[in-house]
């Protein structure tokens, strides 16, 4: 992609607001919802399915992720990024006029088939105009945003639908997805494979394993017991189905997700720490606002402003870093200071009480913020300076695949902790249930601890200074160069 060398900043800088704009849709429908939906169960009934309403999205964006890394390498990406906002606004449009649960449920997983495509595309889009050298300051922008809308989406929510109607949480993204479009327009062609084949059973079965996967570990503990046949079945179906998966895309001509990127020393510490990453990050933001709910005395929407803290953090590690690194070329550095500042903070809160203040816990969450900010973008663009321009989407959205399935496991876990220790909730006293939360926070200290001891073995090599696969070749031919042998 040659043309990209000429583009000017003011150019990039008008995708880039394009990007980020279509990450902002995907990041924010995340949660906006939530605060939505007392209000939405109370005029369109089914309050049996509520859980629902937030399981599609989740389970169309992950599933339809690694597919939209694998069709923009074969395909093109900026015609694939465009297609997705339109998906992702039809399925909005059609959400704001649901008449029935059964509909809204139905229209929200439509809006994740396009989400799922839009924050790894984006992702995709600028690492092709940018260098990895001069990516950095990008990613950090990327990372501050996907963060930061964790937990607007919520207070964005709450605010519409006391304000207008809860209708307008999806009508919101019309204009903005509108906006997106047209500063994609000066998104240049990208790259498109020569000879370019469809892997329909690779797809299919990473499809059904992840549908799988992201069932039990959202129903389980809450809507079926962990040893309850339904639960059980989904896990032995995921494990066969895994199974499967890794003996078809072994063989097939342009898999899903190339087995070969598992030899890669760079992908597999990305891929681990990022999971493990996302257990921290939203089992963090899952549980702290009832810390602060029913410990602090905070009212539900304070507990939603009291969570920015983290975000600052965030926002602040994820952008001071992409700058560092992009005038540095040093890049390891981030994620091992990361690590080990969430792993700090997950012990700190773990030794909360009732007698905690909340500027306590804001320190606590700023630290944790941090933590995540200095390493979420970074191992992403670890990953990218590491593979061909040919695999860029694919190896992207498989990052960010394994992040938020670490998202799904943390939940799940961290909700099967809370709830074995908190018995039933009517009866539990304020000491009882700040135990109960404390323990999640230590339970997720040593799974961090494994992060940070996994991020020394990062193997930290040159930034790619061109947009190309130039440089690949100075360091020994093709990305192969960093295979663990």
């Amino acid at each position: 992609m040659t043309e990209n060398h000429a583009l000017s900043h003011r150019q990039i800088l008008s995708i880039f607001s394009g990007l980020m704009l279509g990450m902002l849709l995907a990041s924010l429908d995340q949660t906006i919802v939530a605060t939505a939906l007392p209000t939405i169960t109370g005029e369109l009934g089914g309050v049996e399915q509520l859980s629902w309403v937030v399981t599609s999205y989740l389970l169309a964006t992950t599933i339809s992720t690694p597919l939209y890394g694998k069709l923009g390498d074969l395909f093109g990406r900026k015609l694939l990024f465009q297609v997705a906002i339109v998906i992702f606004l039809v399925g909005s449009a059609l959400c704001g006029v649901a008449q029935t649960m059964n509909q809204l449920i139905l229209f929200r997983g439509v809006q994740g088939l396009g989400a799922g495509g839009l924050i790894v595309l984006a992702m995709a889009i600028m690492a092709e105009i940018v260098s990895p050298r001069e990516r950095g300051r990008y990613q950090g922008y990327f990372g501050a945003l996907f963060g930061a809308s964790s937990v607007a989406g919520p207070l964005i929510g709450g605010f519409l639908t006391d304000h207008a109607s809860w209708r307008w949480v999806f009508y919101v993204n019309i204009p903005i997805g509108i906006v997106a479009l047209l500063a994609t327009a000066r998104v240049p062609a990208s790259a498109k494979h020569s000879n370019p084949s469809i892997d329909v059973l690779g797809a299919v079965l990473l499809t059904a394993a992840i549908s799988t996967i992201v069932l039990f570990t959202t129903w389980g503990g809450l809507e079926y017991a962990w040893d309850s046949p339904v639960i059980v079945g989904l896990i032995l179906a995921s494990v066969v189905l895994l199974v499967a998966v890794v003996v078809v895309e072994r063989r097939a001509k342009e898999p899903i997700i190339p087995i070969h990127m598992f030899r890669l020393r760079t992908f597999n510490i990305a891929s681990s720490v990022s999971f493990i990453l996302g257990v921290a990050m939203f089992g963090a933001i899952s549980f702290l606002p009832l810390f602060l709910q029913r410990v602090n005395g905070a009212s539900a929407t304070d507990s939603g402003l009291l969570l920015l803290p983290l975000m600052v953090g965030l926002l602040s590690a994820s952008v001071i870093s992409g700058q560092i690194i992009s005038r540095t070329g040093r890049y390891k550095v981030f994620p091992v200071l990361g690590t080990a500042s969430a792993t700090v903070a997950l012990y700190l809160l773990s030794t909360m009480d009732s007698d905690t203040t909340r500027g306590t816990v804001t320190l606590y969450m700023i630290l944790l913020g941090v933590g995540i900010g200095l390493s979420m973008q970074t191992l992403i663009l670890t990953v990218q300076n590491a593979v061909s321009l040919s695999e860029l989407g694919t190896a992207t959205s498989s990052v960010s695949f394994f992040r938020s399935m670490g998202g799904c496991v943390g939940v799940a876990v961290f909700g099967a902790i809370f709830n074995s220790r908190i018995g039933v909730a009517a009866d539990a006293s304020v000491d009882d249930f700040t135990d109960a939360l404390t323990t999640v926070f230590l339970y997720a200290v040593p799974i961090m601890v494994v992060a940070f001891a996994i991020t020394w073995t990062l193997r930290e090599t040159p930034l790619r200074s061109t947009v190309g696969d130039g440089d690949l070749a100075e360091s020994g031919g093709t990305a192969d160069a960093l295979l663990v042998h």
